[in-house]
């Protein structure tokens, strides 16, 4: 008998016995056109759907040979597979008795594309892909009759067309693969060319609203196009020559009216660190890496930060050599994120005037006659934005809208206008000529790299009541890390549910060290783990929920634990 004689038979007698019964669908079950395995069931309708595998073999999937030949191509494809996989699946989920029952589910990449484990590409042509479904019950007892349906008709047809090659046109999967191709390929091009980002020629920037990444459709958007003088030219493995904006490492500021796109122009360049799918409008607006946004963060913990070059001792005499508190200060908050960034590795970090403590950017002279220095503990970040690049490496692109005073500090200065960038480099050294900052010197502490901290790995403890770890994404801004909830609000860059769950089960990885790390030899050793053994490192039930993060979010997550104890 078939295997898939006998799963249909099994269901089929099991039906009206208790829920339990479904247990005997754990393993493996080869279903002639695909490989169905069950890694766990669930215990009855209302506890999470169970958790399957599907694997396709290369003679079955038929995928072409162009869009296996390297890993950006594979993962370009495969994000297809994903999001197409979830929608239909989301389609063909009808209720099939109590509570979840009927449900088919696998994460929804939505417009990034990004390595993860909903569906992955092998280079042999082979294909796997996680999901979840809802076993049907009527009550807390089998629906056999339900259950083949479910599996052998419905499940089946999704896989069918979602995952095989014959699924989708040929120049669908070859523009999906070579899309992201070339953004990798233009991403690699940045640091030889001393930039921090590119952005195309062409690039759909805003988008549709605020809770909704898809580009906007409206007759009235711009493309973006690059003001000459800062034009660059890059040669790409499918698109060939492609022109764009490049934004130069050192200090670059982003100006304009209100509403003209300069918060738009930030945000595309702050998630330009991630790959965007074919129709995204950002497809080849593209940033390294290793760049993080900074903004204030009224409330959020801070442990034993040196934020002393920004903020001096405060009355009372206490020292911000290393400063803590359970409920920081837009200003405390942001000095503390710029350090913890830079200890993290970063080489660029974003910053927009709207989003940052006042404060912290800046002090006039009026403000200086009327609260003198010795009275004010906060060096302005403008003292230090140059030190930063000159020094210690790290570039700034910043937009300001209220304060002429960093024109003085600024390599290049863009003006958008009605989303029409213009280079006004020119015109603000001109006005930073003809009318000279009235600011006073003040003395402040010299910025120079963080002491290093070392964390202490069980501050890092997950577990939560009988569970050994605890964790998951609450929503798209909060984190569940066992007794503790994590207000991510302030990371912009955490763009899914997917990449907040993979960074929670980093730290409690990075719990197992035998003794405390220095940060960034803690990411290095996080780092290493999901690049030897893939993102499952994080987690051994192999769920199709997690996706790839950089260290510089993973240290983000770490520093907004009120659990964390540095040592």
């Amino acid at each position: 008998m078939s295997d898939r004689a006998r799963l249909e038979a099994l269901l089929r007698e099991s039906d009206g016995r208790s829920y339990p019964a479904y247990r005997a669908l754990k393993g493996s079950w080869d279903l002639e056109a695909f490989t169905l395995v069950v890694d766990h069931v669930q215990g009855d309708p209302f506890a999470a759907p169970s958790r399957m595998r599907v694997l396709l073999n290369p003679e079955q999937a038929r995928l072409p040979d162009p869009i296996l030949s390297n890993e950006s191509r594979r993962w370009g494809v495969a994000a297809l597979m994903a999001r197409t996989f979830a929608r239909r699946a989301a389609e063909k989920s009808v209720s099939r008795g109590s509570e979840r029952s009927g449900e088919i589910r696998m994460e929804d990449p939505g417009q990034l594309v990004l390595p993860q484990t909903a569906v992955v590409i092998f280079e042999s042509g082979g294909v796997e892909a996680r999901c979840t479904v809802g076993l049907p019950a009527k009550g807390r007892r089998v629906a056999g009759h339900n259950a083949v349906a479910l599996l052998l008709r419905d499940l089946a047809t999704v896989i069918h067309r979602t995952l095989v090659g014959r699924a989708f046109e040929d120049v669908e999967l070859e523009r999906c693969a070579a899309v992201n191709e070339d953004a990798d390929a233009a991403r690699a091009e940045l640091e030889r060319l001393g930039l921090v980002a590119f952005v195309a020629d062409g690039a759909i920037l805003p988008r549709e609203s605020g809770d909704d990444d898809r580009p906007l459709t409206s007759s009235e958007r711009v493309p973006f196009a690059s003001p000459p003088t800062m034009r660059v030219d890059l040669t790409l493995p499918n698109a060939g020559g492609v022109r764009g904006m490049g934004v130069r490492a050192g200090v670059t500021l982003i100006a304009g009216g209100g509403f003209h796109g300069k918060s738009t122009l930030l945000r595309a360049v702050q998630d330009g660190v991630w790959n965007h799918a074919p129709g995204d409008g950002r497809e080849l607006v593209v940033t390294r890496v290793d760049t993080q946004k900074v903004r204030a963060e009224d409330g959020r913990p801070v442990s034993k930060v040196d934020i002393s070059p920004f903020i001096g001792d405060v009355p009372g005499g206490g020292s911000t050599r290393s400063f803590s508190t359970a409920n920081a200060s837009g200003s405390t908050s942001q000095a503390a994120t710029i350090m913890e960034t830079i200890e993290a590795g970063a080489r660029a970090i974003l910053i927009d005037e709207d989003t940052s403590a006042t404060n912290l950017m800046m002090r006039d002279r009026r403000m200086q006659e009327l609260v003198p220095g010795e009275g004010e503990p906060i060096s302005p970040f403008l003292h230090h934005v140059r030190t930063l690049h000159d020094e210690l490496g790290v570039s700034t692109v910043m937009v300001v809208g209220g304060s002429g005073e960093y024109l003085d500090v600024a390599d290049a200065v863009v003006r958008m206008e009605g989303y029409r960038s213009r280079d006004v480099t020119e015109d603000a050294r001109r006005i930073a000529e003809s009318f000279p900052s009235t600011r006073l010197a003040e003395d402040h502490t010299p910025l120079g790299p963080p002491a290093p901290r070392r964390v202490d790995p069980a501050s890092l403890d997950a577990s939560r009541g009988r569970k050994t770890r605890h964790v998951r994404p609450l929503d798209a801004r909060s984190l569940q890390f066992g007794r503790h909830t994590v207000d991510l609000g302030g990371l912009e860059q955490l763009r899914t549910p997917a990449q907040i769950r993979t960074a929670g089960l980093a730290l409690a990885l990075a719990s197992e060290t035998e003794a405390p790390l220095p940060v960034h030899e803690l990411l290095e050793w996080i780092d290493s783990r999901i690049r030897r053994d893939g993102l499952d490192a994080l987690d051994s039930r192999r769920p199709g929920t997690l996706a790839a993060i950089r260290p510089l979010d993973v240290a983000a997550v770490l520093n907004r634990l009120r659990s964390l104890r540095v040592v």
